[in-house]
């Protein structure tokens, strides 16, 4: 997975890079926690997400928010780090002109910029969002959510309490048109120690139901992580 450097609104942005060998293949980008706890593009859950997406054949890139590894600029709460992922699509578009759709995937911090990116982007057909922070963030904006997509949370999140996601998702379910697959993950905490595996899982399930990208066989969702 290489290298690549682009730029964002505050300077350079650091990100890695899959390319599909699949002809005019879908874009997939992910989006990582907050920078304030230590999120980077190397989380464990944001490179599974990403190296379920190469197993699907789409081109693929994760990056470090402003202010992270070697990104530069700084935190800017939200705001900014909107920014730098349009920048990131751009990018990734510039490369892939005849891309037919996109999906961005995100943790936590990540899964919040992502559905907000999401409003902006009529392209973004998909989305994944792993405990996304509904307890402490606004997703107020969600109004009327475009797309239909995936939530993952686990029963023992003690960072994102489960009643404020449950409400989130039954406040996107009223929209005429949106399905939202909302998987609760049992026994796994806000980080999903030992049920990351779980997360590979669902998400492979629902993006076979979906029909995005290649079709991974129930069952083979390790061997598809490996590497």
């Amino acid at each position: 997975m290489p290298e690549v450097i682009f730029t964002g609104p505050s300077g350079r942005l650091e990100g890695r890079y899959s390319h599909s060998k699949i002809k005019n293949a879908p874009l997939a980008l992910l989006l990582h926690p907050s920078p304030e706890h230590g999120g980077t593009m190397n989380n464990k859950i944001n490179y599974m997400m990403y190296q379920a997406f190469v197993a699907r054949g789409f081109s693929t890139l994760r990056f470090n928010f402003r202010g992270v590894g070697r990104s530069q600029g700084v935190f800017d709460r939200g705001e900014g780090e909107l920014s730098d992922a349009a920048c990131a699509l751009d990018w990734m578009q510039d490369i892939n002109a005849n891309a037919p759709y996109v999906w961005v995937g995100g943790f936590s911090f990540g899964a919040w910029i992502g559905m907000q990116l999401l409003m902006r982007r009529p392209e973004i057909e998909g989305f994944i969002s792993v405990a996304p922070p509904a307890n402490t963030e606004d997703f107020s904006f969600l109004a009327p959510c475009p797309t239909s997509g995936l939530v993952l949370h686990g029963s023992r999140d003690d960072v994102v309490d489960e009643p404020s996601v449950q409400d989130f998702v039954e406040k996107i379910h009223l929209q005429k048109g949106i399905e939202i697959d909302y998987r609760k993950v049992e026994g796994a905490n806000h980080f999903f120690h030992n049920h990351t595996d779980t997360i590979v899982e669902h998400m492979h399930d629902h993006l076979n139901v979906a029909g995005a990208g290649r079709e991974v066989p129930i069952g083979q969702q390790k061997i598809a992580m490996a590497g």
